[in-house]
């Protein structure tokens, strides 16, 4: 039986098997090589962000290049379309079409003409073009321009080289493509955050942003600034010099360091050599300037730093540029030999004048400096002995421990679904079971709670050791070290909607902001939404998230069957399939600039029951159909 079958698929491979994809099919059929995960727009790196950044990378190359100070981003929400105007050279309006349309086409392989940029392979706006439904190109130069349209990749109307009195540079519109995307949408937050890099890191540059001004007079300095959330324990250090930027400072609450790291503008949201440079000498200047063997962990807990560092040519480990691979700052000779200074090098020699100076001409900030590696220092003998314990105590539970219920792949592999990797917290053994029966064992792992988790706003880190639910859960993300060991992409809070339900949900993300600040900064954390009600008859069910929801679908559906779920355990795991797969509808949880964490955390989370109390009743409005609604 075997050899049959063997024969039957070696029968099969042959010069039919053979198959040839123009580039934007190849693109369209495999776009996680080109964008990473497609997504719906519900987390910061999914697809419909990287087109974005694709068209504006292009724009930014000008700019560096010398040619436009300005950049105009527009994005309709209702038609889901976005429009990028630059003030560069344009286009060279005869390849016009070659260079949104053809792989491996484009000005970025003459590195004479596009100094450090980020844009290598001439593949990003072609990407943009294959995975939109509608896109449009318009090229101004000297007078002229042209302007073309396609459809998921293919050219529908070319106007030709028409006069122009409109000012240089490149006009792009275009709307993603909803059978790829699902019913997708844009979270202005993601992108306004991304708009704001694009100013920190360029200097001069305005951009304008549906309607609004975005504009950064000191570059990283700014950028730090804007987004520490605990106070600076001395004031932030801003170092420049030639192609090497960084601003940094410690804080209190952070449990590792912590970067914004950029490489030619770039993002690289999970580091590289450039920020494993940066860690490593930041911790050898800091310990021969205080003549001293620190451990390096206790120099740069609590550190945060934005870093941004330009090369020539830089090789990322994938299309979506998150992490850079270069080793030094330019790329190999032709004869393979390379006279590049090491990126390593460069840092320390950089780091050991400009910092090494500092600390001797400010010596408030070298002693605010000791104190916090020393406190430090401290917190780590205090809690290594339980620790240990702790780790020791959570393998053995972990092995008859049924809470956690495993993945294949995880966001700290190179796994082409990394991204999709997710955790679901769930409450309870139905809801837990349900999930598990229902998810995709490949990406999606369960953890299952018992009861309410710990109310952490108060206890120590100590305690969460001695907590075995709160132990065996940071466990199991592996952030006990910092997030840089991240085991999911996506920690899915998956709780009843009812009042139990919301009660767990702030709980844990009190946890998750008390001692792992960073796991929600840094966008990984969620809030899964299930339907509340199924209106169904023989012909069709709708799933229901809102009453409004469900009063349309009631309108719909003749002799409708109405059943409220009251929780996720009453949903069977046919029908959690859908909930938790290509549909899944996630809120994330964002940290705005103006969030108090700390007045939040104690007025909700705090011994104040009676202020709690009165705020409650103050805020509640009584309905018409005698509901009671919290406003």
């Amino acid at each position: 039986m075997d050899e049959d079958i063997t024969q039957q698929i070696t029968s099969q491979y042959d010069e039919s098997s053979i198959v040839h994809l123009e580039d934007m099919d190849h693109i369209r059929l495999r776009p996680g090589m080109y964008i990473g995960k497609l997504g719906d727009g519900s987390s910061h790196d999914d697809g419909i962000y990287v087109l974005i950044k694709e068209v504006i990378d292009n724009s930014i190359d000008e700019f560096t290049s010398g040619f436009g100070k300005r950049i105009d981003v527009t994005i309709n929400f209702a038609e889901r379309k976005v429009s990028i105007r630059d003030y560069g050279r344009g286009i060279p309006l005869g390849k016009l079409v070659e260079a949104v349309s053809k792989l491996n086409t484009g000005a970025k392989y003459d590195s004479e003409v596009f100094q450090k940029s980020v844009g290598l392979n001439g593949v990003g706006t072609k990407a943009v073009n294959a995975l939109s439904s509608y896109f449009r190109v318009m090229a101004v130069r000297d007078g002229s321009s042209r302007s073309i349209e396609f459809n998921q990749g293919a050219l529908t109307t070319d106007s030709g080289v028409v006069p122009s009195t409109e000012e240089n540079g490149t006009y792009v519109e275009f709307i993603p493509d909803s059978t790829l995307f699902g019913n997708f949408h844009f979270v202005d937050e993601y992108v306004e955050q991304r708009i704001w890099n694009y100013a920190y890191l360029n200097r001069g540059l305005t951009l304008y942003y549906n309607g609004k001004r975005y504009y950064s007079k000191n570059g990283l300095l700014d950028l730090l600034g804007r987004n520490l959330d605990s106070e600076a324990l001395y004031p932030i250090i801003h170092i420049q010099e030639g192609d090497f930027e960084a601003a940094f400072t410690h804080v209190n609450g952070h449990s590792s360091d912590y970067y914004y790291s950029f490489v030619n503008g770039q993002h690289t949201t999970e580091g590289g050599t450039h920020q494993s440079a940066f860690r490593e000498c930041y911790a050898r200047v800091v310990k021969d300037f205080f003549k001293k063997e620190y451990d390096p962990n206790d120099v740069r807990q609590g550190l945060v730093c934005a870093l941004c560092i330009r090369i020539q040519e830089p090789m990322f480990e994938a299309q979506t540029k998150t992490k850079l691979g270069s080793t030094h700052l330019a790329p190999n000779q032709k004869d393979g030999t390379n006279n590049s200074p090491l990126l390593k090098t460069y840092v320390m020699d950089i780091l050991k004048r400009h910092l090494d100076d500092y600390l001797h001409m400010n010596a408030s900030t070298a002693d605010a400096l000791q104190q916090k590696i020393a406190q430090n220092e401290k917190e780590r003998k205090d809690i290594a002995g339980i620790k240990k314990i702790a780790r020791e105590s959570s393998k053995k539970a972990s092995l008859n421990n049924r809470k956690l219920r495993d993945c294949h792949v995880h966001y700290n592999t190179n796994h082409n679904r990394r991204l999709e990797s997710t955790l679901f917290i769930t409450e309870g053994d139905s809801a837990s079971g349900s999930i598990t029966k229902s998810r995709d064992v490949q990406t999606q792992a369960v953890f299952s709670l018992r009861g309410k988790p710990q109310n952490t706003y108060k206890i120590s880190k100590l305690d969460v050791y001695k907590n075995e639910e709160l132990n065996l859960l940071h466990n199991a993300l592996d952030i006990d070290d910092g997030i840089e060991n991240l085991r999911y992409n996506n920690v899915v809070i998956a709780t009843d909607a009812d009042v139990d339900g919301m009660h767990i949900r702030l709980l844990l993300l009190t946890f998750f902001l008390r001692f792992y600040p960073d796991l929600i900064r840094t966008g990984h954390v969620y809030i899964l939404q299930t339907p509340l009600f199924r209106v169904r008859n023989k012909q069709k069910t709708t799933y229901c998230y809102t009453d409004e929801e469900r009063v349309e679908a009631i309108h719909n559906t003749p002799k409708a069957e109405i059943t409220r779920f009251k929780g996720l355990g009453e949903i069977s795991p046919d029908e959690f399939k859908a909930f938790i797969g290509e549909n899944m509808r996630l809120d994330p949880v964002l940290l705005h600039k103006s969030f108090d964490t700390q007045g939040v955390l104690s007025f909700y989370m705090g011994d104040n029951t009676t202020e709690r109390r009165e705020f409650i009743m103050k805020n509640l409005r009584i309905e018409d159909d005698e509901s009671i609604v919290v406003g």
